[in-house]
């Protein structure tokens, strides 16, 4: 079952995109490399619950 999930950057903690995922294949959280418009550059984004 494919649920929608958050991700926060964190450095600036901001919530800027919701994906989607599979939490039965993948149930620990996700991390991406997105791109932050308040950071202006790349940074890491994670899942927030």
């Amino acid at each position: 079952m494919r649920t929608l999930v958050t991700l926060a950057c964190t450095e600036c903690k901001r919530r800027n995109y919701t994906t989607k995922k599979n939490k039965q294949t993948h149930p620990d959280r996700m991390e991406l490399k997105k791109y932050c418009k308040w950071c202006r550059h790349h940074t890491v984004h994670r899942e927030t619950r």
